[in-house]
């Protein structure tokens, strides 16, 4: 049956705009997402005045950024769930619509709750976003171009972190921090023009929307509340009590155990047009699944630790200012765009495990050779800190565009939302865990040498060296079953 002209189902758009339709479908969802990355990173640049603005301490500040990560990590367990309720357009739109609403009021709010408001609003909307393109590429694409779409796509979002705090700085020079908050909105009202023209109004597979079961509720509050505590605990930690981060420490272990009681319970027992399990644990009896879901956890925690460490042993290490951590960064940055639009077609054609493998040994490579940096003279310094964070970003060009594709290609069709939420939300669970390890383990080191800095922050590098080197045993097993294909 030919589509009708007016239906906007993806066969029909399909129909409509001929073989570059999923071409156009992966731009209109990849300038969302580099919105919403963007809104991710950029906001650290405008935390020291926003500080002096509404007169915050560093704990109240850092709030801006860990509300943001909290609710980003937490909402990406929804995806699956509101594509099969709304469809792909609704539920892409409503988050561009709330990204762009976070974006205007923060950079409009008078007070500093309310700038708080707006970021756990954009992590909302930023959570439940990003999942949504590795749906699109393992269902749009044949498998054949999916590595390529993968490198292309995540050409564009690396983009946006590489470039924007250079931006950034500029601007809150220029003008303040009030607009670091707007430079979301010409991204969003782009993204809701191309969604308008080119995202389907089904959901995934096909199926109508509206067709879904309801959301999996106790589930959500318990997702919740663990990574609450597994957040919190870690930060005080690292500046806390110890009977406080170890009682919050023990409630996420708790929360932990209940999630996964009552999705194996939901599974079970489930009845028809009854609540669907938020986590499917069934797709972790897929061992690629599995083994890509322990690599995105531990590279999570490596990629997001050192984006923390670096910038901080640069300023406190090295005594770089601000603006000259943003230009060494920068080179590195331009080189992890390319590699990834390179590695993407190399992903079509070579085994993912080796692609992944080699990505992991060279981002641990440059953690440990970050140990030679600081011993020679000013310009050999800068020399090796530019080389090392180029050898680690060409890793994390071979890992991004390679990951999600080769963990997922076990999957039937039907569990591949739930299969991209999954990974997108251990990555992030990964990274806010590594964030506050990074910081642990570098005032450990910083006491142990008595206050003396180099050293702790060499061997800072070199843990997070080992945590990547660990992450290599799961991705040798991220190639195929000997009887199964590719």
């Amino acid at each position: 049956m030919t589509p009708h002209p007016s239906d906007d189902s993806i066969a029909a758009l399909r129909a409509r705009h001929g073989a570059r339709y999923r071409w156009l479908l992966l731009l209109s969802v990849m300038i969302g997402t580099m919105a919403s990355v963007m809104s991710s990173t950029i906001v650290n640049v405008a935390i020291p005045d926003m500080s002096q603005h509404f007169s915050l301490g560093q704990e109240r500040a850092q709030w801006v950024t860990s509300g943001f990560m909290a609710a980003m990590t937490v909402s990406m367990l929804t995806t699956p769930w509101l594509l099969s309720r709304y469809g792909y357009r609704r539920t892409y739109a409503g988050c561009m619509w709330l990204l762009l609403a976070g974006g205007l009021a923060g950079g409009f709010a008078q007070h500093y709750p309310l700038v708080l408001a707006a970021r756990v609003a954009e992590g909302l909307a930023a959570g439940v976003v990003q999942p949504i393109p590795a749906i699109i590429i393992l269902r749009a694409f044949e498998p054949g171009e999916q590595g390529r779409a993968s490198g292309i796509f995540g050409t564009g979002v690396v983009l946006a972190p590489a470039i924007g705090p250079s931006i950034g700085g500029l601007l809150v020079d220029a003008f303040g921090w009030r607009s670091i908050f707007f430079m979301v909105v010409p991204f969003c009202l782009a993204s809701l023009w191309l969604a308008r023209r080119f995202v389907p109004v089904n959901a995934p597979g096909g199926a109508v929307a509206g067709q879904g079961a309801g959301l999996d509720w106790r589930g959500l509050l318990l997702a919740s509340a663990g990574t609450l505590c597994l957040l919190n605990g870690l930060v005080e930690l690292k500046g806390g009590t110890a009977v406080t981060a170890w009682s919050l420490l023990g409630g996420a272990v708790i929360a932990l155990l209940a999630f996964v009681a009552l999705q194996r319970h939901m599974l079970r027992s489930r009845a028809p047009g009854a609540s669907a399990p938020l986590m499917n644990l069934t797709l972790f009896r897929d061992r690629r699944f599995a083994m890509g879901s322990v690599v995105a956890f531990i590279y999570g925690t490596a990629l997001f630790g050192s984006t923390y460490l670096l910038p901080v042993f640069m300023q406190m290490g090295l005594g770089m200012s601000a603006a000259f951590v943003g230009t060494i960064l920068l080179p590195a940055g331009l080189v992890l765009a390319v590699t990834i639009s390179l590695v993407g077609r190399l992903a079509d054609r070579h085994p993912t495990h080796r692609l992944v493998s080699l990505g992991l040994a060279l981002l641990a490579a440059s953690f440990v050779l970050m140990v030679t940096v600081g011993s020679g003279s000013p310009g050999m310094t800068v020399t090796w800190l530019v080389l090392w964070a180029i050898v680690g970003r060409i890793g994390l060009g071979f890992i991004l565009p390679s990951l999600n594709v080769g963990a997922m290609r076990g999957l039937h069709h039907v569990d591949i939302p739930q299969g991209a939420s999954v990974i997108n939300f251990l990555r992030m669970l990964g990274g806010a865990a590594g964030v506050s390890l990074c910081g642990i383990v570098l005032e450990w080191r910083l006491a142990a040498h008595g206050g003396e800095r180099m050293p702790a922050f060499h061997e800072t590098f070199v843990m997070l060296g080992a945590v990547c080197a660990l992450a290599l045993l799961a991705a040798w097993r991220l190639r195929p079953e000997p009887h199964r294909k590719g």
